[in-house]
């Protein structure tokens, strides 16, 4: 089975192929929010290296959330419609979880963290052995001293990943956590890892199609926040 993955959920714009849960190309790009411009460019670049064509692809995945409003609506836009086009399965792949899944750890558990702003960070709670992932806690939106509050009670090393990790490492590190730190550098949103968990997905049936797939955004957006609260106040004051 060949599976064509992309995550556009942050930062990082990244594509890859697997073939048999086994990693065939992969490209990443760091340059700005320019996904839009880069991902059709990316994955047609990737096609041809592997020497693949659309069709021979089996099952497209993405990362859907949560992340950037705008980085998650290009990847699954792009992923719906090229299943759609090729009658092909969709399989939808957390965010947080396949960023969990760039850290090689056996011992404790992996935290991703990814900026929200305002103290706020996108977040989960993963214990990874060895073919295993489990999650200990829901991905989600909250604030970075609930997250460290949840945390303590684990009294276990944590494992932090993502592009949150530089904004609150000092402040992680002054909390009295066993906290590791993995270099943004390095580890960052792959789509390889989304590749190899919806090879593990799809042996388990949790597939969809072009037309349910759809961003998982975890909170509202700004604009949506704005607008409840202007509805929530007297006379919009």
């Amino acid at each position: 089975m060949k599976i064509l993955a992309l995550d556009t959920s942050a930062g990082t714009a990244t594509a890859a192929i697997s073939t048999n849960g086994f990693l065939t190309g992969e490209i990443s790009i760091r340059n700005g929010r320019t996904h839009s411009q880069k991902v059709i460019p990316m994955i047609e670049s990737l096609l041809e290296m592997v020497d693949c064509k659309p069709e021979d692809i089996d099952l497209f995945s993405v990362a859907n959330g949560p992340g950037s409003f705008t980085g998650l609506r290009i990847g699954v836009v792009t992923i719906k419609a090229m299943a759609y086009a090729l009658k092909k399965p969709v399989c939808e792949v957390s965010t947080l979880m396949a960023l969990a899944c760039t850290v090689d750890e056996q011992d404790g558990l992996v935290c991703p963290i990814m900026d929200a702003r305002n103290r706020q960070v996108y977040s989960g709670v993963y214990r990874i052995q060895q073919d295993s992932v489990t999650s200990l806690l829901n991905d989600g939106g909250l604030a970075i001293e609930e997250l460290i509050d949840t945390l303590k009670t684990y009294n276990m090393p944590v494992h932090f990943v993502g592009d949150a990790v530089p904004i609150y490492k000092d402040y992680i590190i002054g909390q009295g956590i066993d906290a590791r730190f993995a270099s943004d550098d390095i580890f960052t949103h792959r789509a390889a890892t989304v590749a190899y968990l919806a090879w593990r997905m799809q042996q388990d049936g949790k597939i969809t199609d072009a037309f349910h797939a759809a961003p998982n955004y975890h909170r509202k957006s700004q604009a949506e926040r704005m607008k409840d609260l202007a509805e929530t106040t007297p006379n919009g004051k």
